[in-house]
């Protein structure tokens, strides 16, 4: 039996363990290490791997399953969201960035067609590469993620009218009708899956669990990915477009996030082999042949396609911190630009040593984007600083945001996701007052049309902060993804208003302690919430009582949070009350109806002999009475604000409620 492919892939990982250990030792990314290792295992250099066409297959499928993940942690509803991103954006992106390579081209001497076809090849970004280096740092979510992901979304449905374009710029093809064609069928093809993700995969994917096999579902999965891919490159579709496409049909269902788990495995072992197959196209002898040339082209592809994408998301109304972020991002040369340049190559758009040329000036531009990327925050945080207000917060038609607004006392919350949706709404029910500071536009707009009161910009600048009524407010929730964003905002906050409470969510345990230097109040961590709440579920399906666990929870938040507050009093902005409150908590609670402590007078002593908790004030409809007389007699609807230790605002939790 022949066992080379095998042995290739044996190779191929064996060389890639190696060389990534090395490298992060060094701190550079897995990607790199990937890419190097491709170098010097393909038929070019140590020769390892002779025939690079079976691992570029399976390279293919790893994209197909980058694309498929991606979808299904994407859904319809927000692709629907950012479709303004998708279309003008990513339409905006490709024509100028064709367009400015073109002159280019051509002032160089090139043909006109040949000049337009490196437009086609420099246009088009690495979701590959961007997607995997955001997941990583948890940045889907922010408005740069965001405004990325749609336009990479274009790049891809652009792929197949490109390729098509190719033959006709080199004067062969059928030109417009042969596009047009494809483009019917893409059509076909979306609202297939639309109606499939609404009525086919609900009912499959009910049909295999009923069968209580994993083995079935992760085969289903498998299916409908790979299969939709298929389907989609029978219509003369790209296979990642397809895969992408039966991703937003499972996101919708109610199995999405079991699906991506089980498929998580595949797509990290075919994606390294994606960036090993990279490596192993180019000839290392290209880059001791035109080094100076090769130095010129990667940084003038860099500095163009970083500049044309950061001015289309200006124009789109972004703020300039976000644009210049997003524009760094996407300033790679794509994976699919290798298939484009195949096609160029057969065509005669591309001479065999432009080729190479092509593929190392490729290769340099994603080994350099986890650079650009980690330039890009301060890069950004310059240009912001430097340059007048006027000019970095967006479009006029978002940046203006009125009048001041009139709250005294209200909640600012930076951010509209998840936590900051919940939070708004909460505090709208209970009629606390609140602005809402997020630097999506289409956030802003669909809010606004609601009645919401929220400012479109950056809370990081001084003037939105100040338009939110920052002197006024009486805390600052800081609730996005964006870690270095959320240092500056709580610094910029503290230092505007120095006596403000301050609440800023953040991912990891490790984050904290910077945010405390910066005289943060409270750090709610993910990580230890997403602790509390496992316990929760574990102890619940082991039956054990309510009371039980709410103590367990309780003694978990008290060890965990105390020490998440010691690490807060070393970087204490202000001693405060607090410091003389060391060891003890303020807690308002509610008398509920047949609760013991309902008809209860202060000077009876149950909630002081059987908690050991103090009233500090009791609030009654609209009116507060503070420190109040031992007579006072505990009313259901009265809510009492207690001082107490932790132990005893459990036991007095107990005395407000029903029995």
């Amino acid at each position: 039996m022949d066992f080379h492919a095998l042995r290739d892939i044996v190779v191929l990982f064996g060389l890639a363990l190696f060389t990534v250990v090395v490298l992060r030792r060094f701190n550079f990314p897995s990607i790199i290490g990937f890419l190097i290792t491709g170098l010097l295992a393909g038929p070019y250099a140590l020769g390892f791997i002779r025939d690079s066409h079976q691992v570029e297959q399976m390279a293919e499928y790893g994209v197909v399953l980058l694309l498929f993940t991606i979808g299904i942690e994407f859904s319809l509803k927000e692709l629907m969201r950012i479709r303004h991103m998708v279309l003008i954006g990513g339409g905006l992106q490709l024509v100028l960035t064709i367009a400015a390579v073109a002159g280019l081209g051509a002032v160089g001497g090139f043909p006109l067609t040949q000049a337009v076809f490196f437009g086609f090849l420099v246009a088009l970004s690495s979701t590959a590469i961007l997607m995997k280096l955001m997941m990583d740092a948890g940045e889907m979510d922010t408005p740069q993620g965001k405004a990325a992901l749609g336009i990479l979304i274009f790049q891809d449905l652009c792929i197949v009218p490109l390729m098509l374009f190719t033959p006709f710029l080199a004067g062969g093809g059928k030109g417009l009708a042969e596009i047009a064609i494809v483009s019917a069928k893409a059509g076909a093809v979306i609202i297939g899956a639309h109606y499939g993700a609404r009525f086919v995969v609900p009912w499959l994917f009910e049909q295999v669990v009923k069968t209580r096999s994993r083995e079935l579902f992760v085969l289903s999965i498998i299916f409908i990915g790979m299969g939709t891919a298929w389907l989609t490159a029978q219509v003369g579709l790209s296979l990642a477009l397809g895969a992408f496409i039966a991703g937003l049909a499972i996101s919708e269902s109610e199995y999405s996030h079991q699906a991506l788990s089980d498929i998580m495995p595949f797509r990290e072992a075919f994606m390294s082999l994606f960036f090993i197959s990279v490596g192993m196209l180019l000839k290392p002898a290209i880059l001791f042949k035109f080094p100076l040339l090769l130095l010129g082209l990667v940084l003038s592809i860099v500095v163009v396609k970083a500049l044309l994408t950061s001015a289309v998301g200006l124009a789109l109304g972004l703020p300039m911190r976000i644009a210049l972020i997003a524009g760094l991002s996407l300033a790679q040369i794509g994976e699919f630009s290798f298939v484009l340049s195949r096609s160029g190559l057969k065509y005669g758009l591309l001479t065999p040593e432009t080729y190479q040329l092509f593929l190392a000036a490729s290769i340099a531009t994603m080994a350099l984007t986890p650079l650009c990327m980690k330039l890009a925050g301060p890069v950004a945080d310059f240009m912001t600083a430097t340059l007048p207000h006027s000019w970095t917060r967006g479009r006029k038609s978002l940046a203006q945001n009125g009048e001041k607004v009139g709250y005294q006392d209200h909640v600012i919350i930076v951010g509209y996701g998840v936590n900051g949706k919940n939070l708004a709404r909460i505090l709208k029910n209970l009629e606390i007052p609140r602005v809402i500071v997020e630097t999506n536009p289409f956030t802003v707009r669909s809010l606004r049309r609601e009645g919401e009161e929220i400012i479109f910009g950056d809370a990081s600048k001084p003037e939105i902060l100040e338009h939110a009524g920052i002197r006024d407010a009486r805390i600052v929730v800081v609730a996005i993804s964006d870690a270095a964003a959320s240092r500056r905002i709580a610094a910029q906050a503290r230092k505007m208003h120095p006596s403000i409470h301050v609440i800023v969510r953040t991912r990891y345990l490790l984050e904290m302690e910077p945010l405390f230097r910066l005289g943060v109040n409270e750090v709610i961590p993910e990580e230890f919430e997403t602790s509390v709440e496992i316990l929760f579920r574990v102890l619940k399906r082991f039956l054990i009582p309510q009371d039980v666990i709410e103590n367990c929870i309780a003694d978990v938040r008290r060890d965990g949070y105390e020490m998440l507050r010691s690490v807060s009093k070393r970087h204490s902005h202000a001693v405060g009350i607090a410091g003389f409150l060391s060891g003890a908590e303020i807690g308002s609670f509610r008398v509920r109806r047949k609760a013991p402590i309902e008809g209860e007078s202060l000077r009876g002593g149950m909630l002081r002999s059987r908690s050991g908790a103090t009233v500090v004030a009791i609030k009654r409809g609209d009116e507060i009475t503070a420190n109040p007389d031992p007579v006072w007699t505990f009313q259901e609807g009265d809510t009492a604000l207690l001082l107490a230790t932790p132990e005893q605002m459990r036991a007095a939790a107990k005395l407000f409620e029903p029995v």
